[in-house]
């Protein structure tokens, strides 16, 4: 059988998926499109995968997740795919929910056992850009991040953009939304993690602070930087030294510099 309807209940409530945060909120599930991203789905978390013949033909030596294949006919998946080139192919996949315990259970910092490296946090304050969103992800898993904070005020990680952006670490990095972020942060403070934010009034430049004990890194808004509660929370300022007339990084970009200094001492010691 060959979905040829755009008026079928399931493509609706792909629609619903790919347009709305409340679906994917009250459904648990989100979406993921291309062949590249459908390879990285945990067995485990594919909930439905639907495919047109023209993919399954191009592609039937590839290891593709889940046995049950619903076909989808070009016009139609034209129609719920969410890129301008539709591969065709795309999953609805369960959500990975995560706690502040959970997370922290898996960075002891300075006095915990059981792990052979210590925390390396982000913590994303009102992040807006999906795309930044989804960049900062994948950066943070190529940069040992054990994981990461955000206020409830950033983007949604499961909007599309955010999920391709992400190229695959949306499965692997440890994440979770908070209410409460300044008393989230106060609470990693008691793990003997130290605190560090990027900051314009810095004193110290990032690569003269020592990161080899537990860490975590406070990143701004893309447009005004932390919010002026949560900046001071931090144990230490850091500034990123630039020259010529930019006066501030893309957020994604000051995160990645960053997580990749911890990287690079964490390697060299």
């Amino acid at each position: 059988m060959i979905i040829t309807s755009t008026s079928n209940p399931r493509m609706k409530e792909i629609i619903q998926l790919r347009k709305k945060s409340r679906m994917r909120t009250k459904t648990g599930t989100f979406l993921v499109e291309g062949l590249r991203m459908v390879r990285e789905i945990p067995e485990e978390r594919l909930v439905q995968l639907y495919a047109t013949e023209e993919f399954l033909k191009k592609h039937r030596k590839e290891h593709i997740p889940g046995t049950e294949v619903m076909l989808v006919s070009p016009e139609v998946f034209a129609y719920i795919s969410d890129t301008k080139t539709p591969q065709g192919v795309l999953a609805v996949v369960r959500q990975s929910m995560f706690t502040k315990e959970e997370i922290l259970a898996k960075c002891p910092g300075k006095s915990g056992t059981g792990m052979d490296r210590p925390a390396h946090l982000l913590v994303l304050d009102n992040i807006q850009d999906p795309g930044n969103l989804g960049t900062i992800f994948r950066t943070a898993e190529a940069a040992g991040v054990t994981g990461i904070l955000l206020s409830r005020d950033c983007a949604d990680i499961y909007n599309p953009k955010t999920i391709r952006s992400t190229m695959g670490a949306i499965f692997r990095m440890p994440f979770v939304y908070t209410d409460d972020l300044p008393g989230a942060v106060n609470s990693l403070k008691k793990h003997d993690i130290c605190v560090f934010a990027a900051h314009l009034e810095g004193e110290r430049a990032y690569d003269e602070e020592d990161y080899r004990q537990g860490s975590a890194f406070l990143i701004g808004n893309e447009g005004s930087g932390l919010r002026p509660e949560v900046a001071a929370c931090a144990d230490v300022l850091v500034r990123i030294p630039m020259e010529g007339m930019a006066e501030s990084l893309n957020a994604a970009v000051a995160a990645a510099v960053l997580m990749f200094e911890v990287s690079r001492q964490r390697k060299r010691y």
